[in-house]
């Protein structure tokens, strides 16, 4: 059942159109992962869709009175209210009850002799009871404890930013809703509990709307696909490996198509050369023929990141770090480290929120000193360090005035000089766009400029701290095959399971208490070691069946009665079959500009070619039966 249609829409902003004329709808069995380059508008889409931003033209309707539960990619949180007034901010009956449960537990626990609150305890304890609220009551504290929210009446203004976000999830996840919409919920939260998270949105039965760049979250979530591409909106069904697929195949049908629309309007062009005069009926017909197909181009254009930055020539000696300790107060970050990295180590560092992991980033970086131990980098390292918060970034800056101060000049990989504007634009800003200061910029733009920044400087090291928070999968996959062609050393902090099994082949554990226990291999190497609590399944166990073994018969040549009607029936179909793949072929030379027709007839075509496939293999087998091959 459809709970929302979404009609016509159009956003700008300034000068650049994100979006043009989508359309689409939502019903409670969807699941839909939104994916687009930074800066094409998936951000805006679900703020439109949430009531939290305007469409310029077009309406958001939804059936019914629907309500609507979001978290915005960077939540705007009232900083004097405390963490539990914003977890329960869904102002519902079954929802407040709770919340009065939690905050006088919370208060009991600090006064246990106050007889006033213990009654309270008691008669808000018989009010769930009567009202059945325990599941809810639990689910409360099960979302909370792995959401890591303990410190219920601490100000929100306290928090730091990845806190804040997931004091936002905590209170999106808890409303009353018939639609979810989520602005890239992994970003701030460790593996464990994007792996929780990822249970928790499949046994939901409401209907979920979300942008992730988290591409093992979109393959095991979503059950279908929007992409937004160039203004233009495209659906699939399936997750993010079926949309994969599907873009592929809409790519080769719309190739073929503005292929056979260019030779046609070069003939038409070749008319109109010689000297076409709209004097008869049909010379004015053919006339605004040619119009109508010069206007229906195709933007067929690839976009595409293109990261061929060079990099510093780097010795023997990289880093060595000998008995490294580091402490804040009375918790260990660190308690006793020791390694020596070499010249093409490519290192993925993982753990819960808070063990330390920016921190080792830090000291091998310089900003923080140790407490006792060394780091020792050799002569000819130099650093790029990629870290969360894009530190040296002036906001009031223009883009091409940010990267110049970091280099006028450099030399990419295949040994050329390029200018910094020539750079920009190979990373997808234009000249229109350099020249826009950076605080204009979309979080992902941002990410994609700060990265730019850093690889223009040729480093030998690459340091990075959570990579894949707000750049697009696009830019993330030319950054893995830019770091498999890199000469130098990478250590990657890191929560995106697909980005560590990717690039990765040795991992640093922090497992607390300042432990960090290394192996070899990727994410999912170390996953199979170490299972996730909630990803353990319990292996079915196989019963052993003895098979009864026949003696083969041997089979004299030629078909059997049913055999040669099959053989007669197969031939009709496989005729009628290859008819209809014709005349499937003419309508999509036909249909151009109508998408949804042109996917209904590519889907249909790729049927028909695997019906034949099947047919023609039925065919050879019944051949080989009748020859006694």
């Amino acid at each position: 059942m459809n709970i929302a249609s979404i009609e016509n829409l159009k956003k700008s902003y300034g000068v650049k159109a994100l979006f043009n004329n989508i359309s689409f709808n939502i019903s409670d069995t969807d699941k839909i992962g939104v994916i687009g380059v930074n800066g094409s508008g998936k951000t805006s889409l679900l703020k439109i869709i949430g009531n939290l931003d305007t469409p310029d033209e077009g309406e958001v309707k939804f059936f019914g009175s629907k309500r609507v539960g979001i978290l915005p990619q960077d939540p705007d949180l009232d900083p004097d209210i405390t963490v539990l007034d914003q977890v329960f901010s869904a102002n519902s009956p079954e929802m407040n009850l709770v919340r009065d449960y939690e905050s006088t537990l919370m208060a009991l626990e600090q006064s246990p002799e106050d007889v006033s609150l213990q009654k309270r305890m008691l008669s808000l304890s018989q009010k769930i009871d009567d009202e059945n609220l325990w599941n809810l009551k639990s689910q409360v504290e099960t979302i909370l404890s792995q959401l890591g929210i303990s410190d219920y009446d601490k100000r929100i203004g306290h928090l730091s930013g990845g806190q804040r976000k997931r004091v936002a999830m905590a209170s999106a996840l808890l409303t009353p809703c018939d639609l979810l919409i989520l602005d890239e919920p992994t970003n701030h939260l460790d593996n464990d509990t994007i792996a929780w998270l990822e249970n928790y949105l499949l046994n939901r039965h409401e209907a979920l709307l979300m942008v992730t760049h988290d591409r093992y979250f979109l393959d095991r979530v979503v059950n279908r696909t929007i992409e937004l591409d160039k203004g233009n909106l495209y659906e699939y069904d399936g997750n993010y490996s079926n949309f994969l697929e599907q873009k592929a195949n809409r790519k080769v049908v719309q190739t073929a198509i503005e292929e056979k629309r260019q030779n046609l309007y070069r003939r038409e062009l070749s008319w109109i050369r010689r000297g076409a005069r709209a004097r008869t009926t049909k010379q004015k017909a053919r006339i605004q023929r040619f119009d109508e197909i010069k206007d229906r181009a195709t933007d067929l254009s690839e976009t595409q990141l293109e990261i061929s930055v060079g990099f510093t020539r780097l010795g023997k000696k990289v880093i060595e770090i000998d008995h490294l300790k580091k402490s804040f107060g009375a918790q260990t970050i660190i308690a006793d480290f020791s390694v020596i990295l070499g010249q093409n180590e490519r290192i993925g560092i993982i753990g819960k929120n808070g063990l330390g992991k920016s921190t080792l980033l830090n000291l091998i970086s310089g900003k923080l000193k140790p407490d006792s131990g060394t780091i020792s980098l050799g002569e000819t390292v130099k650093l790029g360090y990629f870290s969360q918060e894009s530190e040296d970034m002036d906001l009031n800056l223009r883009c091409i005035d940010y990267i110049r101060e970091k280099a006028e000049y450099m030399e990419n990989s295949h040994g050329e000089t390029v200018t910094a504007a020539q750079m920009m634009e190979l990373f997808l800003f234009d000249k229109n766009s350099q020249w826009v200061y950076i605080s204009e910029l979309s979080g992902g733009e941002r990410r994609r400029l700060y990265l730019l920044g850093i690889l223009i400087m040729a480093p030998n090291v690459l340091l990075f701290d959570e990579p894949t928070n707000d750049l697009d999968i696009e830019t993330l996959t030319i950054l893995e095959s830019y770091l498999d062609d890199f000469q130098g050393a990478v250590l990657i902090v890191s929560h995106d399971r697909y980005f560590l099994d990717r690039t990765c082949e040795q991992i640093y554990s922090f497992d607390g208490n300042g432990v960090i226990t290394t192996q070899t291999g990727n994410y999912s190497d170390y996953i199979a070691k170490h299972p996730l609590g909630f990803n353990k399944q319990e292996e079915p166990v196989e019963k052993a069946v003895k098979a009864k073994v026949d003696k083969p018969k041997i089979r004299k040549p030629g078909l059997t009665y049913k055999e040669k009607r099959e053989q007669e029936l197969l031939i009709d179909t496989l005729e009628k079959k290859e008819k209809r793949l014709d005349d499937v072929t003419q309508e999509i030379a036909i249909v151009t500009s109508d998408y949804t027709t042109l996917q209904e007839l590519s889907e249909e075509m790729a049927a028909l070619e695997e019906e034949i496939l099947e047919i023609m293999e039925r065919l050879e087998t019944l051949e080989t039966l009748e020859n006694g091959i």
